[in-house]
């Protein structure tokens, strides 16, 4: 390289490792003040928002989302589903026929903003469907803070998708993402995608909402209600206070959330209990014959927030509040709602597990969903697992709580619809492919780490990383980041095929010889994935005896597992289609052999790593 290019690329380099700098979060707070016309499902809406720039970046321009303005036909949301037709999300369709275009008139979603100022000056905005820019009259410095206060109004959208009245159950309103909500900026920008039904992103803030509505309703919110002796449901010696219209008025405060979300009906029951070394849990629910899992669960969440604050890290708020309302499950900050006619214990209470499970992901660690879906739905599915084979253990055993993940998995990878992890939330072009990319293989990312590097690693990890990046938003890198450091290991080959691409993992027993004192064993990789090899054999008389062969790109080897310890053999090449072995065992000293007895490898053919000895022939 000549000098001139080598000055040239120095520089260039330099700057952009400059432009990284050291991790920061923008900071909001939010003061609130909330009027309801019940009756016609309306509210007018007040607030001031403190907004802390803490980037390098001067900022002359911010953005709001206004997501109920989806609700209505002819959106973005509309034209999505109308183009997806029967691949789309079933919620928000009938025979493939977009819900959204036969909204009754008048129960459109609508934000309506009447006025935005900073710091007392009127601020030009443009509203565009769900996100609203707006052109600062004083560019926010970096390490400094601005006050924007609005006005506007609102429709309570036809209840459709997480957000609206009357839900089916009969709730009359689930006001969830229902304010002007200030975008993320980081990194890599304002975080302003249009919200076509799938996931949400914000930066962090504190709540000071008051919330004026008919003194007959009861709120569920997530947060703290500061006034339970001034309104109905949370005090029985409440002493109601109205004013002269015959509203009472809700105050409620939460500090670091992500967003403040609440529901409201005339016939919900408020219950709550302590979890142990855990939260104040409240139920916000029409208590019924059609609810009454509602109390039968309260044992099994107890022992949800305590397997989770024992394996993963502890919870950071001081209360949860499971509300009834939405279209199915949904979380938000301090809370979720959820459809709350359980036909099962077992389905209400996984219910409840996942949506708590997310207040781990989604909250606390707060991904960017729009961008990585699989980081918050796969690693919240990689919670439901292990929690629910606790607290429901199957009837039969099983190798390992994730063997019916890696079914649906194989199964769907069979019918050529994958579409890859990577994607972006709204950007699937099959709702099944999406559930499968974000929800399956994101659990699969955390069950095939702890195939590569132990379980116990990964626990590490697991623990290490929620330690480090709770209250922040982390992204997958800083994930690997952590397990490459714990673990020793090289991990960027695995992330890469698991997360970017559709390839599979497809390994075999291709031969095996018996002699006299030995057996030779081939393998072969027939898929697109290469992957380390746990392989085991039974003996005539029972017992296990493990090899790992380890893949050369993770560099340092697995050495034991709770599955077991391993007889460590040479390293398979991932270039390199086949492999041979030699275990000191005759015929008549083995039972059966195979790869990865602990069937957590997500292997798309499965029924050829097994060799019952006597009884299957080896082609």
């Amino acid at each position: 390289m000549n000098k001139g290019l080598f000055l040239i690329f120095t520089f260039i380099f330099g700057l952009t490792a400059a432009q990284q700098g050291p991790y920061y979060q923008q900071f909001a707070k939010y003061k609130m003040d909330i009027d309801v016309d019940a009756p016609n499902f309306t509210y007018k809406g007040n607030q001031t928002i403190t907004y802390t720039n803490n980037s390098p970046d001067e900022l002359k321009v911010v953005y709001f989302h206004l997501y109920w303005n989806a609700f209505k036909r002819g959106s973005m949301m509309d034209q999505r589903v109308q183009n997806q037709g029967k691949n789309g999300d079933g919620r928000l369709q009938r025979e493939g026929v977009s819900r959204l275009a036969s909204i009754p008139e008048g129960e459109e979603g609508a934000q309506n903003i009447r006025w935005i100022r900073q710091n007392g000056k009127d601020l030009k905005f443009e509203v565009q469907e769900t996100i609203m820019k707006v052109v600062l009259h004083t560019p926010i410095k970096p390490n400094s803070s601005t006050t924007f206060s609005m006005e506007w109004d609102a429709v309570i959208p036809h209840q459709i998708r997480r957000a609206g009245r009357n839900n089916r159950e009969g709730i009359d309103m689930t006001m969830t993402q229902w304010y002007p909500k200030i975008a993320e900026y980081d990194y890599d920008g304002w975080a302003t995608f249009d919200y076509i039904g799938r996931e949400f992103h914000a930066p962090f803030a504190d709540f000071d909402v008051s919330i004026k509505i008919d003194k007959d309703y009861v709120i569920g919110a997530g947060g703290t209600l500061e006034n339970p002796g001034e309104v109905k449901g949370y005090d029985a010696a409440a002493n109601i206070k109205s004013d002269n219209k015959n509203k009472a008025t809700w105050r409620w405060t939460a500090k670091n959330l992500l967003d403040f979300a609440w529901a409201a009906d005339r016939d919900y029951t408020v219950e709550q209990f302590t979890v142990l070394d855990g939260p104040k849990v409240y139920y916000v629910y029409q208590k019924s014959e059609k609810t009454a899992l509602w109390e039968e669960s309260k044992p099994y969440v107890t022992k949800f927030f305590q397997l989770m604050n024992a394996a993963f890290g502890r919870y950071v708020y001081p209360s949860y509040s499971f509300i009834q309302g939405g279209d199915g499950g949904m979380e938000y900050g301090m809370c979720t709602m959820i459809l709350g006619e359980g036909r099962s214990l077992e389905g209400l209470v996984g219910l409840m597990v996942h949506e708590g499970g997310h207040s781990y992901n989604q909250q606390i660690l707060a991904y960017n969903e729009s961008v990585r879906p699989w980081m918050d739905e796969g690693f919240t599915s990689y919670y439901d697992d292990y929690v629910m084979h606790q607290l429901f253990p199957p009837k039969e055993p099983v190798a390992n709580p994730f063997v019916g993940s890696i079914k649906s998995y194989v199964n769907f990878t069979k019918t050529g619809k994958e579409e890859p992890a990577v994607w972006l939330a709204d950007h699937h072009d099959n709702g099944s492919a999406y559930s499968i990319a974000s929800y399956v293989k994101g659990d699969l990312f955390l069950v095939q780490l702890g195939y590569i590097m132990g379980e116990q690693n990964l626990s590490l990890v697991m623990k290490e990383f929620y330690n480090q990046w709770k209250l922040k938003h982390p992204t997958d890198r800083d994930f690997m980041h952590i397990a490459q450091r714990i673990s020793g290991m090289d991990l960027k080959w695995f992330h890469h095929y698991w997360i970017n691409t559709t390839k599979t993992i497809d390994y075999a027993i291709k031969n095996v010889e018996y002699g006299t004192t030995s057996t030779v064993i081939t393998l072969e990789n027939k898929g697109e994935v290469p992957m380390p090899i746990d392989f085991s054999i039974m003996t005539a008389d029972k017992k296990v005896v493990n090899y790992h062969i380890p893949l050369n790109m993770t560099h340092t080897w697995k050495s034991n597992d709770i599955y077991g310890k391993f007889a460590t053999l040479n390293y398979w090449p991932w270039t390199q289609k086949e492999y041979t072995l030699t275990v000191p065992y005759n015929k008549s000293q083995l039972s059966a052999l195979g790869i990865d007895f602990s069937q957590r490898l997500a292997d798309v053919n499965p029924e050829d790593n097994f060799v019952d000895v006597h009884h299957t022939d080896v082609k």
